[in-house]
């Protein structure tokens, strides 16, 4: 076997990025995807249920909506790494990729990296029909750019689940079953859609905890004001444990499976 140094290995996985943000970028469902999911959610949440929920002040609700579907967004968006993954591989694509010439890992790892286009689109769209719905970033600019910077940190270290159950399941259809089944619960037991005063104490007490809650409660202090240390501190220790606990058992399938 011959060996890959770290640097070529690097460029063979930018490589497979590129591959994968031009599979994107020429693929019309997934940028029908990137546009119609956050539009459908905020006339959802903000026309059809807003008023119900908010007892009225649709405009409060909105603002306190926005930030949280532009989490919930990037947890639908990373359905699809697992997915495209596992239809790769049961393709035989990742087959062809082990008789080329380049780092074992590459193929995976360039997966993940230009998938970070998808994220992004999907985050940015989201705060984008936002400013339809009446929504406005009150805080500036520069909290407006560390923000999406750091929703694109939690994209990138959510997406380690979606690959780690995409090495596991055997179909493409399985993994988005089991994504599923994990994002409903912790999206819908959030402060997303509703303030966690408003939830049974048990829930409430699981919700202030939440990594979509404190990622929540962190955008809306950076797009609109409000506290920030406090939840930005728990969310960035989720983040950490995502990759720390999800990026070594991702790896670890995805060598057995390319046995």
């Amino acid at each position: 076997m011959t060996t890959i140094s770290p640097s070529r290995a690097l460029r063979h996985s930018m490589l497979m990025a590129g591959r994968t943000a031009a599979k994107s970028v020429k693929n019309p469902a997934v940028l029908v995807e990137l546009v119609i999911q956050p539009l459908v959610m905020l006339v959802l949440f903000s026309l059809v249920l807003g008023g119900a929920i908010s007892g009225g002040d649709s405009d409060a609700y909105t603002r306190q909506l926005v930030p949280g579907l532009m989490v919930y967004s990037a947890l639908l968006v990373s359905v699809g790494t697992g997915v495209a993954l596992s239809t790769d591989i049961t393709k035989g694509v990742f087959d062809r990729f082990r008789s080329m010439p380049i780092a074992r890992s590459a193929p995976l790892v360039g997966t993940v990296v230009g998938d970070l286009f998808r994220y992004t689109a999907c985050i940015v769209l989201t705060l984008g029909f936002g400013y339809l719905f009446g929504f406005r970033v009150t805080t500036g600019v520069v909290p407006m750019l560390l923000d999406l910077v750091l929703m694109i940190g939690f994209s990138f270290s959510l997406c380690w689940i979606s690959v780690w159950v995409g090495m596991l399941a055997g179909k493409p259809e399985t993994v988005q079953g089991y994504l599923f089944i994990l994002i409903m619960p912790i999206s819908f037991g959030s402060t997303i859609f509703v303030q966690s005063s408003t939830l049974p104490g048990w829930l409430a007490a699981w919700t202030d905890i939440n990594p979509v809650s404190l990622l929540s409660e962190v955008n809306r202090g950076l797009l609109t004001g409000g506290p920030v240390g406090g939840p930005l501190l728990g969310a960035l220790a989720w983040m950490a444990g995502f990759v720390v606990v999800f990026y070594p058992l991702a790896m670890a399938a995805y060598k057995r499976r390319m046995r």
